[in-house]
């Protein structure tokens, strides 16, 4: 599956992370309840609620990260921010971060492009080479059938959908993302993976397999940190697979 590697690593590196991904998705919805806490009149609060309930995030954890969101907890205030620059190799690295202190998470994240040979830049030196998308990944199975799959995406607004060897990958503009989310769902499906991505128009990889073992190093401390929500790169190869 290139970039987004096997079923099997997603599954691993999702469980490795349980702690850290319950303070992601916690934000996430925090940030997605300033805009409404009733998450039927609030797409994004409602695909980040059943995001987090797919990992069995506690209702206690939703209900009081609603709250802060909507201002009825006084919590902290999180702002979002995105970095840009190049791991080792030249690879294109985007990181997507939700923090209540920029000045940390700044420090944070350059540190540790610095400490594993890369270099992060300025707004805009490699977003040119992603696009933005929904994706949708939807486990293959013997009872699933890749046409009807394909239609019901299609109908909500999907713009394509690539087959994998263990999975389906729908992909959305981000404009009609939670249409498309929900109608799967409403139809039964479950989705293993759901979010908005920047997808890459263009792949890149170190050549040398210490090089690779280093990306993947970095890639690894920035999703570790509380601060960071999502890590998108361009690298051609299946990183689950260097250790």
């Amino acid at each position: 599956m290139g970039r987004h590697g096997t079923i099997a690593g997603r599954k691993a590196a999702q469980d490795s992370k349980r702690a850290a991904i319950f303070t992601k998705y916690a934000r996430a919805i925090t940030v997605a309840a300033k805009n409404g806490g009733d998450p039927e009149y609030n797409a994004s609060l409602k695909v980040a609620i059943e995001k987090a309930k797919s990992i069995n995030l506690p209702n206690d954890n939703i209900n009081r990260a609603i709250k802060k969101g909507t201002g009825e907890l006084d919590g902290e205030t999180y702002e979002e921010l995105n970095f840009e620059g190049y791991g080792i190799g030249g690879v294109a690295v985007i990181v997507e971060a939700l923090t209540d202190n920029k000045n940390r998470t700044t420090a944070a994240v350059r540190s540790t492009f610095d400490k594993y040979g890369g270099n992060l830049g300025a707004p805009g030196c490699v977003s040119y080479m992603f696009s933005r998308k929904g994706v949708i990944i939807i486990e293959k199975t013997d009872d699933l059938d890749e046409d009807t799959i394909m239609e019901a995406a299609l109908e909500a607004g999907a713009e394509d959908m690539i087959v994998h060897d263990d999975a389906f990958e729908i992909r959305t503009e981000p404009a009609v993302y939670t249409d498309v989310h929900s109608a799967l769902t409403a139809a039964g499906y479950e989705l293993l993976e759901s979010d908005i991505e920047y997808v890459p128009s263009m792949e890149s990889a170190p050549a040398d397999e210490h090089d690779i073992k280093k990306l993947k190093k970095m890639i690894d401390i920035l999703e570790d940190n509380d601060d960071v929500q999502k890590v998108h790169h361009n690298c051609s190869l299946d990183l689950e697979e260097y250790e």
